[in-house]
C-alpha cells in the first residue's frame, strides 16, 4: 500500500531498530514519547494523513510515472510544470496546518536531483546508477518512505578542499572499497527531521576536485543503522514542551507540532553497491547540488509562505481582539505582510510555472527564479515577524 496512515507512520518508527540519541549530552532511549521530539513527529505524521483527506487528496498526492499507482507527493518525481506548482501549494498548506517546519521537503528535493544527476552521469560514463536508483525509489513510493536529504557537512576551515582538512571525517568520505559496496565516515550537520525519517540520502555538499573523489559520494543509508550516532539540536524555547500540563502548553505556544534538527555522524556506515548512486565521479558534484539547491529554493516559496499565513492570521487576530483592526497604521502594516508573503509565494510558484522537462524525464524548476525566492525569504519572513 503506497500512502500510509499518520498512525501508521508513526508504527513504522516503532519497528525500527533502537537508536543512538543524544539530547543535552543524555542518551535517549525511547525518543518517539519525548515530549521534546514527538512535537516534531506530529509535524511528519499530518503529511501522510492529509494526503488521506479527501480534501487535501489532490494536492497533497500523485500518480507514480514509475508505478502508475497513487503516492505521497513527497515521494513524487515531478512530470509536468504543473506538478512543481503543486508542490508549492502542498508546502504552503502544510506550514498553515502546523505552523512549523513538517520536515519532508528536503527528501523530496533529493529524490528528484539524485534522479537528474545518476541519468547524467550514466549518459557520460555508461555506468548504472540511474537503475539502481530507479530500483531504490520504487522502495520509497512502495513504502512511503520520510527521506532525510543530507547535503550540509561540518566544514571545518572553508579555504581548504575536504581532502585537505586536518580532520578528515568534517566531510562524509570512503574510508574502505570492497568489493560489494563501501564503508563511509563523517558527519552531516542541521539534519531536518533526521531521527523522524526511515531513511539518509546522503549527496556531496559541493563542487569536488580529483584530489576529493573519496569524498565524492551519493548513497542511501537506513535510519537504524547501528553505526550511525544522532545529537539532536536544540530549538528555541524547548524546553518549556517538558511541562506536558495544560498550562504548559500555553507557554510552549505551539504544543502540538514543532521542527527538528541533527548533527548525523557516520561511524563507518556500510553501504552495498545497489544504494550507491555517486562514487568519485568529482565532475558531476556541482550538477547534483545546484540542482538539489534549486528544488530547495523553491520549497522555500511553500513551506514559508504557509507560516507567513499563520503568522498574518496571529496578528490580525491580535489587532481584533485589541480593537485597533480598523485603524489605519495597523491596516498598513498588516497589508505589507500579506505584500511580502504573497511575493515570496509568487516566486515559487514562477519558478515552478517556467520549469522544464529534463532529460532524465522529471522536471526541473526555472533556477534563477528559484534563486531568487531563496533571496526573498532571506528577508521577507524577518520583515513580516
Amino acid at each position: 500500500m503506497p500512502l500510509k496512515t499518520g498512525k501508521e507512520y508513526i508504527e513504522s518508527l516503532h519497528q525500527r531498530k533502537p537508536m543512538k540519541i543524544f539530547f543535552l549530552g543524555k542518551k535517549i532511549d525511547a525518543p518517539l514519547g519525548h515530549p521534546i521530539i514527538k512535537a516534531s513527529i506530529n509535524s511528519v505524521a499530518l503529511t501522510y494523513d492529509l494526503a488521506q483527506d479527501p480534501n487535501y487528496k489532490k494536492v497533497m498526492t500523485a500518480q507514480s510515472a514509475l508505478s502508475g499507482e497513487t503516492v505521497n507527493r513527497f515521494c513524487h518525481l515531478h512530470q509536468s510544470a504543473e506538478d512543481l506548482m503543486a508542490k508549492v501549494n502542498m508546502l504552503r498548506l502544510l506550514g498553515q496546518k502546523t505552523g512549523t517546519c513538517f520536515q519532508r521537503c528536503v527528501g523530496m528535493d533529493a529524490l528528484n536531483a539524485v534522479f537528474i544527476t545518476t541519468f547524467e552521469i550514466d549518459s557520460q560514463y555508461f555506468t548504472n546508477y540511474h537503475q539502481r536508483f530507479l530500483n531504490y525509489m520504487q522502495l520509497v513510493e512502495a513504502n512511503d518512505w520520510t527521506i532525510d536529504g543530507c547535503m550540509t557537512d561540518p566544514k571545518g576551515d572553508r579555504s581548504k578542499r575536504p581532502s585537505e582538512q586536518t580532520d578528515p571525517d568534517l566531510f562524509v568520505h570512503i574510508v574502505e572499497r570492497r568489493n560489494d559496496g563501501v564503508i563511509i565516515r563523517g558527519a552531516k550537520a542541521h539534519q531536518t527531521g533526521a531521527i523522524n525519517s526511515h531513511e539518509h540520502l546522503i549527496m556531496p555538499t559541493l563542487t569536488m576536485q580529483q584530489e576529493d573523489k573519496d569524498y565524492t559520494i551519493c548513497c542511501a543509508v537506513p535510519a537504524d543503522d547501528p553505526n550511525i550516532v544522532y545529537l539532536y539540536g536544540r530549538q528555541s524555547c524547548d524546553l518549556r514542551r517538558l511541562d506536558e500540563s495544560p498550562l504548559g502548553d500555553i507557554d510552549c505556544g505551539n504544543p502540538t507540532f514543532g521542527g527538528q534538527e541533527c548533527l548525523v555522524i557516520f561511524d563507518n556506515v556500510f553501504v552495498p553497491d545497489e544504494r550507491i548512486f555517486m562514487n568519485g565521479e568529482t565532475d558531476f558534484c556541482g550538477r547534483l547540488v545546484d540542482t538539489f539547491s534549486g528544488y530547495h529554493r523553491q520549497s522555500y516559496g511553500g513551506c514559508k509562505v504557509g507560516v507567513g499565513d499563520v503568522l498574518i492570521g496571529a496578528a490580525a487576530s491580535i489587532a481584533e481582539y485589541n480593537g485597533t483592526e480598523k485603524t489605519s497604521h495597523i491596516r498598513d502594516k498588516l497589508t505589507e505582510m500579506i505584500h511580502l508573503n504573497e511575493t515570496l509565494y509568487s516566486c515559487g510558484i514562477a519558478c515552478s510555472a517556467c520549469g522544464q522537462k529534463t532529460p532524465a524525464g522529471n522536471f526541473l524548476i526555472d533556477l534563477l527564479l528559484a534563486n531568487i525566492c531563496k533571496q526573498n525569504v532571506t528577508r521577507f519572513p524577518f520583515e513580516i515577524a
